[in-house]
């Protein structure tokens, strides 16, 4: 979708910003960009859209180089959130969302149609908020119609620069989830800028971790925690490491004694007081048993973070989560495994080697 080949930027000022970098970031993908001040971050997302021009390189969307689009047509088709959120104070809200597909001469019936959609998508009611003033609405409703109206012409491509940062943390936590189930439903191409490394791993398909107008390494979160290239990526993530494991990297074998195969089914009916998971003879998950009966437990992805995969387990009205792939029993999750992970991280950092 996007791509980077050998792409350079050097300021007039003779400022290096960028130092031939080259990636693809795949249709549909969330990709963010993060590393310390100056590192190339907001510089690199605004060549996608031609606010800045490269040096030298080449940067292609769907195969095509980017100077060979008209500009007005490769800006319309790639929304553009900003931490100012600059929606236009003499325009209601309704109004601020149309103005791009009323650039591109949409019917009036459409343009009323895609923003009552968009509000919806965000909990916005249109009959209470399509009329309303940007002044009239809090910090993180603005953020939301910002995001929305970088949607409004159904673009591909969006591009979202450090959207978050200027708001209270309790909006910004909203606005991620919000982010994510708005991604669900929508799956564009998303470059995403943040300083904030909670927010990168939170949100990002794949993280693009940069320094000193270099990629140095970009992965999944989990590869990004569990494999850092080198010691740059490890102090970069440092004491953020794990909340953001995945549940997979707790669990412990398939041999666990709450584990039971199809055959073993009577194993559960002689401990009445335990909770079991059932697997099939191809390893596929085949329910939870507690009193010899069957339960009703959702499985958790084997890619769900940690801190989410502890609070289903906290809120369910069992001691054990199957862990799934793809429909395989990989795993199991319980209080007992969270509680000796975490003493091994803080035995790690501490320097202390566990036998």
């Amino acid at each position: 979708m996007i791509e980077f080949k050998n792409v350079s930027k050097e300021f007039p000022d003779g400022t290096k910003a960028i130092q031939h970098i080259s990636f693809k970031i795949n249709k549909g993908e969330l990709v963010t960009l993060i590393g310390p001040s100056g590192c190339g971050k907001t510089t690199t997302m605004k060549m996608i859209n031609r606010l800045i021009q490269p040096t030298e390189g080449d940067i292609l969307i769907q195969d095509k180089q980017i100077d060979a689009f008209n500009i007005n047509e490769l800006r319309w088709n790639i929304g553009y959130v900003l931490q100012e959120i600059a929606l236009f104070p003499h325009l209601t809200i309704a109004e601020n969302i149309a103005v791009v597909p009323e650039m591109k001469k949409w019917k009036s019936h459409k343009i009323k149609a895609r923003t009552n959609e968009l509000l919806e998508m965000v909990n916005l009611d249109p009959d209470t908020y399509a009329d309303k003033m940007p002044h009239e609405l809090s910090g993180g409703q603005q953020q939301r119609i910002g995001v929305v109206r970088a949607l409004a012409a159904d673009p591909d491509i969006i591009l979202m620069d450090e959207p978050f940062s200027a708001l209270d943390p309790i909006s910004r936590e909203q606005l991620q989830e919000d982010i994510q189930n708005l991604q669900k439903q929508i799956q564009k191409t998303i470059v995403f800028v943040t300083h904030d490394i909670n927010e990168a791993l939170a949100l990002g398909d794949r993280v693009c971790l940069m320094n000193a107008g270099e990629i140095v390494q970009m992965d999944t979160p989990q590869e990004l925690i569990l494999h850092p290239k080198d010691s740059f990526v490890k102090d970069f993530i440092g004491s953020h490491r794990s909340p953001w494991l995945t549940a997979v990297d707790v669990i412990g074998r398939l041999d666990h004694e709450q584990v039971l195969d199809l055959s073993d089914l009577h194993i559960a009916h002689d401990n009445p007081e335990k909770t079991f998971v059932v697997m099939n003879d191809d390893g596929k998950y085949e329910g939870t048993l507690f009193g010899g009966k069957q339960i009703d437990v959702e499985p958790i992805a084997n890619n769900l973070q940690l801190y989410k995969a502890a609070k289903l387990l906290d809120d369910s009205h069992v001691n054990i989560l199957p862990i799934t792939k793809d429909d395989q029993l990989v795993g199991i999750l319980t209080n007992d495994m969270i509680v000796q992970f975490l003493r091994q991280e803080i035995s790690i950092k501490n320097g202390v080697v566990q036998s």
